[in-house]
């Protein structure tokens, strides 16, 4: 059986994966000047961590990280949100100035991409604010920075928003059910829509090892780009391919031994960028499989904490658990591959099932 497919789709596939190339290598261009300036200006933590969330002390950790961290800069994350900004920026206004080609590659979409380029920026704003609090050694977390209590509260309030716009704005109150159809929630999309945005930030101490978040991060973007393509939503797509450029381009530099860290605001902009995407393509069930990795790392953390509470000892032997495998002998190249694989393989679980609907 043959299959025709649409000159415009296969057109609209080539754009998406040409601005998502033009990404990368826009970003491998500028990161030099970039890292020279991070340095130049020392924008690493002052203080390093070494007590849990918990107050006890961070013994695998620093026996294995322990001042490894001190002079690297921890907001390389700027690259992951500012480039796709400037990516967008570009193809917009020279679409105004001329038609034709540079038109075709502007992928500006009140209705696609405005709400996930607000949420990526907004939000990596506010991750910034703590990045450079943590950098001057200032708040009262450990290491610098704003409690773990006020970033949820942060991450909530721009579920709320978030929530409150597809719900009030977008007239958005169901959710998917791959195989079976849509399931009407009501105003109860708010809630969902702020623990969603929680449980996704929560994810976020996948950046413990280097190389680990980003390749995690560039695998999950990719998933719900193939997503948006089979949702014809063609904007969307292009725009989850530039934020993977990028985050590919931050990876080449934050491969062992990292010359940069993502710092929370690159993890605070990409998980409210994937949640505003997995609304828009209606794919909240799947997350947890897509984001797999994201979910692992965090149900770790619990786990490791309720244990400790009611049976006063350890369930790993350091949390988040790519840690409890480094205390094992695994190398940390190793953890991170082997999760890079996992990663890479549940999102093409995920793609598949999504797809049922």
């Amino acid at each position: 059986m043959v299959f025709e497919v649409d000159s415009y789709i296969i057109w609209q596939v080539i754009r998406a994966f040409s601005l998502g190339a033009f990404s990368f290598v826009f970003a491998l261009a500028i990161i030099p000047k970039f890292t020279d300036f991070m340095y130049r200006h020392q924008l690493w933590r002052k203080k390093e961590k070494d007590k849990s969330i918990d107050g006890h002390k961070l013994k695998v950790f620093t026996k294995f990280h322990g001042g490894e961290g001190t002079r690297v800069p921890r907001v390389g994350g700027l690259i992951v949100w500012m480039v796709p900004l400037l990516v967008a920026t570009i193809f917009y206004l020279l679409s105004l100035i001329n038609g034709g080609l540079l038109s075709e590659l502007n992928f500006i979409h009140r209705s696609q991409t405005w709400l996930p380029l607000f949420a990526l920026v907004a939000a990596a704003l506010l991750g910034l604010a703590d990045d450079l609090l943590q950098i001057r050694g200032q708040g009262k977390y450990i290491g610098g920075g704003l409690k773990l209590s006020w970033r949820i509260a942060i991450v909530g309030l721009i579920g709320l928003i978030g929530g409150w716009w597809f719900y009030a704005k977008l007239g958005v109150t169901t959710i998917g059910i791959p195989g079976f159809g849509a399931l009407s929630v009501g105003w109860w999309l708010i809630p969902i829509f702020i623990i969603t945005m929680i449980a996704t930030y929560s994810g976020s101490i996948i950046d413990g090892l280097d190389g680990l978040a980003g390749g995690t991060f560039a695998v999950i973007f990719s998933a719900f780009a193939v997503i948006s393509l089979f949702n014809l939503q063609y904007q969307l797509a292009a725009f989850c391919l530039v934020v993977v450029g990028a985050t590919l381009a931050f990876l080449w530099f934050n491969i062992p031994p990292a010359r940069f860290y993502l710092g929370e605001t690159g993890v605070m902009g990409l998980c409210a960028a994937l949640t505003v995407i997995t609304f828009f393509t209606d794919s909240l069930i799947v997350l947890p499989v897509i984001g797999f990795l994201l979910f692992l790392e965090s149900g770790s953390v619990i786990l490791q904490l309720s244990y400790k509470k009611f049976k006063k000892r350890k369930l790993f032997l350091a949390a988040p658990i790519h840690h409890h495998f480094e205390a094992k002998g695994w190398p940390h190249y190793k953890v991170t591959m082997r999760f890079w694989i996992i990663g890479a393989v549940m999102a093409l679980i995920g793609v598949a099932i999504r797809l049922l609907a």
